[in-house]
């Protein structure tokens, strides 16, 4: 299936990846500005303790005019330094700031359930611009990680404020949210949407924030030189020795911290007033250590609110792995490893739970093989494609799906369908009464499905699931998530 141009949602999704984690000449990605303060920032700190000491000397002395004038002169440069400084990071705010709000208006609407059925579609589309097979795995796994993280964040932030659990009872949140209900929550954006935006300003876009720089500080030099070999020679993404691995979360949380403080920190107030521009303030400052609060408590979460942004990253790294050991085919299973964290008291249990009420065991975009019924209500003697394409199923393990395949051909406007383990061939006991089938016959419908001789002798004669990125290439099948009937 050739490359076609693509929908407009799909492009703006790329555009956001590129926005985060892309690579360019231009140099002005979240991650490139993060690289370039990194290099530039020991520099300017030199220069600053070279000037301080320089002060600090002229201070000392009962110098003449001379001297007065050459602190007058340090103490501009100094000053000129720090505002530069200033205006930099000013920038990297209201650039990361304007981010939060594209992804903000990419997967939430006018309702809950409107949110739900927008976040699904983002989810999703990265999954399927994702390659489940070959050299780019890792790259374009570890450059799409960052949003789809932050998707996912949104969705458990909110989960966690129905139930009025752990985030909920957070004494910043509560500052925002005060007494409300989780019901009056759901429904907070069409009843009061003073608190709603409140909301957005000072808890939602912060815990975006957080989540989008908790890995930034990976590409500080001193981290690269563990990732990659002080040559540069190594594979980034093999498995690290265990005191290489400590040494690298350590250095992680220390960067992202100081790129946080020093490389955005809080917005330069505008405007006349000194009463708005102490009260702006106060309110910036809050916000920046509430997510610097958030960075600190995912490294060791325990029951406490750092779950929010940890218990995503865990399952981002299975479900977008960056490792040898990245099979598509046992991405249902992230929940096993899910559950282990939990267990060892690295996450937890609620806030597992609470995401996997909200995604199910199967990911957003993954390609599912189930049997359909027949007029009679029978298993039929062959296998269909369908793709996952909503959150909140009723059970975690039947996902609910929109049909990409109808008589073995297929389709771009298949039906919504829950994927039940009697039809569902990643269920064991339906695969095993269903291999019954003869070769031939499975190698019949196998040719019908696959696009070319290639591709089939490499598929299973009785695939469990199915990858799904190229049927997702052609723009009339990026419309998964639009209505049906």
């Amino acid at each position: 299936m050739a490359n076609k141009i693509d929908t407009k949602f799909t492009l703006q999704v790329k555009a956001l990846l590129n926005k985060l984690y892309g690579r360019s000449v231009l140099k002005d990605s979240l991650l490139e500005q993060a690289i370039e303060f990194y290099e530039k920032q020991p520099f300017y700190q030199h220069k600053l303790d070279n000037l301080t000491q320089q002060i600090n000397d002229l201070n000392t002395q009962n110098g003449d005019a001379s001297a007065k004038r050459q602190l007058d002169k340090l103490e501009r440069e100094y000053r000129d330094i720090k505002q530069e400084f200033k205006f930099e990071s000013n920038d990297r705010y209201k650039y990361l700031y304007n981010i939060c709000k594209e992804i903000l208006s990419l997967t939430e609407g006018a309702t809950f359930a409107e949110t739900i059925r927008k976040s699904a579609q983002m989810l999703g589309t990265i999954q399927l611009l994702c390659p489940t097979a070959g050299k780019r795995v890792a790259e374009v796994n570890e450059r799409s990680k960052p949003l789809y993280k932050s998707v996912l964040t949104l969705r458990l932030l909110d989960q966690l404020c129905i139930d009025q659990v752990m985030v909920a009872n957070d004494g910043h949140v509560k500052s925002v949210l005060g007494a409300l209900s989780g019901d009056a929550f759901k429904t907070m954006q069409e009843h009061d949407k003073d608190i709603h935006e409140t909301f957005i300003e000072n808890v939602k876009i912060p815990v975006i924030m957080a989540s989008l720089l908790q890995d930034i500080g990976h590409f500080h030099p001193e981290a690269q030189r563990i990732v990659k070999g002080a040559d540069g020679s190594l594979d980034p993404h093999r498995t690290l020795p265990v005191e290489e691995r400590k040494a690298l979360l350590q250095i992680n949380y220390r960067e992202t911290v100081k790129f946080l403080i020093d490389g955005i920190g809080a917005p330069i107030y505008v405007g006349n007033s000194k009463a708005d521009r102490d009260k702006f303030n106060v309110a910036e400052h809050k916000k920046l250590i509430f997510i610097k609060h958030l960075l600190k408590s995912a490294i060791a979460p325990k029951l406490g609110v750092g779950n929010l942004i940890k218990v995503p990253q865990i399952y981002t790294s299975i479900i977008l792995s960056t490792k040898d050991s990245y099979n598509y085919k046992l991405l249902p299973k992230v929940y096993q490893a899910l559950n282990q964290n939990a267990e060892r008291g690295a996450c937890s249990p609620l806030v597992v739970d609470t995401l996997r009420k909200i995604t199910g065991d199967f990911p957003q975009g993954f390609g599912v093989t189930f049997i359909p019924k027949d007029s009679d209500g029978k298993n039929g003697d062959h296998y269909e494609y369908a793709i996952v394409n909503q959150l909140y199923p009723k059970d975690p393990k039947h996902p609910l799906c929109r049909a990409a395949t109808r008589g073995l051909t297929f389709i771009s406007h298949g039906q919504d369908i829950e994927i039940v383990g009697e039809i569902s061939l990643y269920n064991t006991d339906t695969a095993k009464k269903f291999a019954a089938l003869s070769k031939d016959r499975l190698n019949e419908i196998l040719e019908k499905l696959a696009s070319n001789y290639q591709e089939r002798k490499q598929l299973d004669l009785l695939p469990r699931c199915w990858h799904a990125g190229e049927f997702f290439g052609l723009p009339n099948h990026q419309k998964l998530w639009n209505k049906t009937g």
